[in-house]
């Protein structure tokens, strides 16, 4: 493929979807990243795309949202890999609200399997997930549905989360920055993670490495409030991606990072010093709806986490919120 036929498909994608990791260009247009990110360079010279960390965004500072079926293809492996760690913070016998998303979707497959669980959700897709989950109860909001990402949303959706209290919540966006936190595209959309949030006493966040730095129009999840980010570990090239994690951690989020497939190994990429345990700087900022994390599972996949000097404290609050 020619250069010029390379960037139009690129453009394409990119138009079609509102953001495309440069691993899925790479993938389609069958050539390296190198290449891919230096079509992407050329591109947004000319004003036709704007550069992401790790991928390429519609031009004007903040992404549309992109429909269902464009998610459902992009960063499959790195979502597969964020919902396998993710599930291993659940325990049996806990009740947690999920919010909408193609990763919550995946996470939604694997909490099937955990016994005894409670899922509160707005989203038709996790609870088809878990339709057939003998041993987990779903309960729906009620709302409208907003047909693009099969979600119920509105006031009803709003008011049936009022008066709940659940040990976590699950959401995921459309950016994620150490600035401005969670955001999504939908005004609707972000109105009920907001009451999602309200109903939990700690806030996961799941996020792969292409939405990290990217910001979006309405803001749902702001940094201090998200206990913990599930994310995949970012090509070695990408600094910025680093950089922002770093300053997500620096603010008190915990960063659990995961393999992004059956290669993924336990440690970083080549040419990448190992992560540790790092000591933050100062106390979490208490979150403003009660109280503490819970206890993570074992966790699956290659993982690193940063700031788990917490874990006792989290886990006398949890068995505390459990005895009441």
């Amino acid at each position: 493929m020619f250069a010029a036929e390379r960037r139009q498909l690129i453009l394409e994608m990119v138009r079609a979807n509102g953001a495309v990791s440069l691993r899925e260009l790479a993938r389609v247009v069958q050539t390296s990243e190198v290449t891919v990110r230096r079509d992407v360079r050329a591109l947004e010279a000319e004003g036709l795309l704007d550069r992401r960390h790790g991928g390429a965004v519609l031009p004007g500072g903040f992404t549309r949202e992109s429909g269902f079926p464009q998610k459902s293809h992009l960063a499959t492996a790195e979502k597969t890999a964020i919902a396998d760690l993710a599930a291993g913070f659940v325990e049996e016998g806990e009740a947690v609200v999920v919010g909408a998303g193609t990763t919550t979707q995946e996470l939604a497959r694997r909490l099937a399997r955990v016994p005894g669980l409670t899922v509160v959700t707005n989203s038709l897709l996790v609870a088809q997930a878990l339709a057939h989950a003998n041993r987990v109860e779903v309960v729906m909001t009620g709302g409208t549905l907003r047909g693009s990402n099969y979600a119920l949303v509105g006031s009803g959706a709003e008011q049936s989360l009022q008066g709940l209290r659940v040990s976590r919540a699950f959401l995921s966006g459309s950016g994620l920055t150490a600035e401005r936190g969670l955001s999504t595209s939908n005004m609707l959309s972000a109105s009920v993670d907001r009451a999602l949030v309200q109903a939990a006493a700690e806030v996961v966040v799941l996020a792969d490495h292409t939405k990290l730095g990217t910001d979006t129009m309405f803001q749902t999840v702001p940094t201090d409030v998200i206990t913990r980010l599930v994310t995949d570990e970012p090509p070695a090239h990408d600094d910025r991606a680093a950089t922002e994690l770093q300053a997500l951690a620096d603010q008190g989020v915990q960063i659990s990072v995961a393999g992004s497939g059956p290669g993924a190994s336990e440690g970083p990429p080549a040419g990448r010093q190992p992560r540790r345990d790092m000591p933050l700087p100062g106390q979490r900022r208490t979150h403003p709806h009660g109280g503490g994390g819970g206890a993570p599972g074992q966790i699956r996949g290659a993982a690193v986490t940063l700031g788990e000097q917490a874990g006792e404290r989290e886990r006398a609050r949890v068995a505390e919120m459990r005895r009441r």
